[in-house]
């Protein structure tokens, strides 16, 4: 199940080439995985379990620019134990050409004690 919300480039967003600061990417990554995550998971999911990511991989496909509407989407394509895979993908609201995707690893932990926790099936039910 994809999760998706759509944003316009603003001036802050960009960098010295006029484009979207690749920062900025990595902000929006990180912006649409813990709304999906607070959208979706209970609170007491919340209240008892982090994530904490491990690896970031991100392909740039194209440069976005000011005014330009992005289409973002992500979904879990998969889980092991601690760790889930997120996928993310921004897309360009009019031409519909992918602009990014990234794929980040993603651990669970336990709030209080910062361990990993094996993934529970109650949240692997609602996210895969």
């Amino acid at each position: 199940m994809a999760f998706q919300k759509e944003l316009v480039v603003a001036h802050d967003d960009l960098d010295d080439l006029n484009h979207v600061n690749n920062v900025r990417y990595v902000q929006w990554i990180q912006d649409i995985s813990k709304q999906h995550w607070q959208t979706i998971a209970t609170k007491k999911m919340q209240e008892e379990v982090i994530w904490v990511v491990l690896t970031h991989h991100i392909e740039y496909k194209r440069a976005a620019v000011l005014g330009d509407p992005i289409q973002i989407s992500t979904y879990i394509a998969s889980s092991s134990g601690a760790k889930c895979v997120r996928i993310v993908e921004m897309i360009h609201g009019t031409t519909k050409k992918l602009l990014v995707r990234s794929s980040t690893e993603w651990c669970l932990l336990d709030s209080i004690s910062y361990r990993p926790l094996r993934i529970p099936e109650a949240i692997k039910k609602i996210f895969l």
